[in-house]
């Protein structure tokens, strides 16, 4: 099992990564959604999950699972579904007022 999800994380990563440097603002925002994603699972696997433990310390029980990572995950996607709504607002405004989706960071008209 966690070579399954360490395979999971580094495939997000990888393609988070690759979305990220292309040139267009659509891919990059999956990159960063990808790239949130394998974060997410990533703290949420550091937390140690057994199957049938309590989330809770009880006198009676053998052990616990720590509450904490998942707390922070579903705090993280909240927030990183908020943002990717923020971009993708910025990402369309700028398509309306440029008329592509290109990211450039030098201007054409500005070239020799």
């Amino acid at each position: 099992m966690e070579a399954l999800i360490a395979t999971t994380i580094g495939t997000l990563t990888a393609a988070g990564l690759y979305l990220m440097l292309r040139q267009r603002t659509f891919p990059v925002i999956l990159g960063l959604t990808l790239l949130s994603y394998a974060v997410n699972i990533f703290i949420f696997a550091s937390g140690r999950l057994v199957a049938g433990l309590p989330a809770i310390i009880a006198k009676d029980a053998p052990g616990y699972t720590d509450p904490l990572p998942q707390a922070l995950v579903l705090t993280a996607i909240v927030i990183s579904f908020g943002m990717t709504a923020v971009i993708v607002l910025m990402s369309l405004g700028a398509y309306f007022e440029s008329g592509h989706d290109r990211i450039d960071m030098d201007d054409p008209e500005e070239r020799p």
